[in-house]
């Protein structure tokens, strides 16, 4: 869910721009901009993994996400889109690799590399989905902004799935060898 919701401003904020009349090479720079905002999020993500676990972090991520999904609806200026962007940025870099890290918290090592496999299959899967929705409801509708709130309800999902994990479960203790 939360792949499929993060490919949207992705894929799409270069003809976002286009659309709204700005150009390509704005777009570019957003997507510039987001991309740089991934790098430092997947850092920071990192750190927080480390006190607050995989899922925790995952789900501050997530809820992150949907909230800069929230702000690009009311966003058509050029300066908001780029500090939406620079948000959006911030929140999903480090969701993905919070995938790994929850794998290794709830499944034995031995499972890990095949498990952590699938995850990021999985994510795959979930980017190519939502880059693709996101273009068909443009199609559909000739507005984002329906393919704004599918990002939304996905994400949604994934952080309905996340909190029903956090309260109904408890992490595996590390095994010493």
């Amino acid at each position: 869910g939360c792949c499929v919701a993060m490919s949207m401003p992705q894929v799409h904020i270069v003809s976002y721009c286009v659309d709204l009349g700005y150009g390509p090479a704005v777009g570019s720079q957003m997507l510039s901009l987001m991309l740089l905002g991934g790098v430092v999020s997947r850092l920071i993500s990192g750190l927080m993994s480390d006190w607050l676990g995989g899922v925790r972090t995952l789900l501050i991520g997530s809820t992150l996400q949907c909230l800069a999904l929230f702000f690009y609806l009311p966003s058509g200026g050029l300066t908001s889109l780029y500090v939406v962007s620079l948000i959006f940025g911030l929140a999903q870099g480090g969701i993905v690799p919070s995938y790994a890290v929850i794998v290794r918290e709830y499944m034995p090592s031995q499972e890990a590399g095949r498990r952590v496999g699938f995850v990021l299959m999985s994510t795959i899967a979930g980017m190519a989905l939502g880059g693709w929705m996101s273009g068909w409801i443009y199609d559909l509708t000739g507005s984002y902004q329906m393919a704004f709130l599918n990002g939304i309800a996905w994400n949604a999902l994934n952080i309905g799935i996340m909190a029903l994990i956090l309260t109904r479960t408890r992490t595996r203790e590390p095994q010493l060898a």
